[in-house]
């Protein structure tokens, strides 16, 4: 029996959807080493802090200045200066005096002051972003509790009043990249797979058809072998016997009534 061929090859349809479904396996990979490797070992190390209720223990503004970076334009940069504001808090984790930083990129940027305001060109406009924190934490002093963040074995000498990453940040991190990953992976799967249904299908189809054309071509030659036999039978048959005939004599002379009366 002759093997049936069935055609694998893709359509163009198929081939871009397989192509779209590797693309975003190969994003949703590449985010997940990007995105690990810039936000989530940050936002890691932000929620090893753990919560503590702080209250203000002093306000000190100390008479040295520090520079900051401004922009002001695209090929443009100068520098500028601001107070630095010293708080330091009793945080309830430890019950130790500790130095409070805006947030953990704050306290990178500059780890003897509490807050480094927007850098502008005017130095006055520093000096006052500086003393609104300042009599803003003041009023604070000894009068009420409120949420900080303290790291014993990393920062055991400073407090965050807050996070610079959250678990949201976590959230998007992996979402996203797994969310590509997995529809991508979904693509190439269902394409592969219609296409091996597809696959199937036409093959039983043929089979289907090439039993039909066999059946009829085997019932056309068992008539042909009859009707070949049915007249050699006929042939080989004896004829049947002809009724017989009155026949006049050649020269039969017709008799008038009379004549036979005398």
């Amino acid at each position: 029996m002759a093997k049936i061929r069935v055609s694998y090859e893709y359509s163009e349809a198929e081939d871009k959807s397989i192509r779209l479904g590797l693309f975003l396996i190969a994003c949703g990979i590449l985010s997940l080493f990007i995105l690990g490797f810039c936000w989530l070992s940050p936002t890691l190390q932000s929620l090893e802090s753990k919560p503590a209720n702080c209250t203000v223990v002093s306000v000190l503004r100390p008479e040295e200045m520090f520079e900051c970076v401004f922009t002001c334009g695209a090929d443009c940069k100068g520098t500028a200066l601001y107070p630095c504001l010293q708080v330091f808090v009793n945080n309830s984790e430890s019950n130790s005096v500790a130095l409070l930083h805006h947030n953990e990129h704050q306290l990178v940027l500059n780890p003897k002051c509490s807050y480094v305001p927007p850098c502008e060109r005017d130095n006055q406009k520093n000096i006052d972003s500086v003393l609104r924190w300042e009599e803003n934490f003041t009023n604070e002093v000894n009068t009420q509790f409120f949420t900080c963040y303290f790291n014993q074995q990393r920062r055991p000498d400073d407090v965050l009043w807050r996070r610079s990453h959250d678990t949201s940040v976590l959230l998007h991190c992996i979402l996203w990249p797994m969310v590509s990953l997995l529809l991508g992976t979904l693509i190439v799967l269902l394409t592969v797979c219609a296409r091996s249904l597809a696959v199937r299908a036409e093959a039983l189809q043929k089979r289907k058809c090439s039993y039909e054309v066999c059946q009829d071509l085997f019932i056309t030659a068992s008539d042909r072998h009859g009707n070949k036999a049915e007249g050699l039978l006929t042939m080989n048959s004896d004829p049947e016997p002809s009724s017989p005939s009155r026949t006049l004599p050649l020269f039969a002379v017709p008799v008038r009534r009379r004549d036979r009366e005398h």
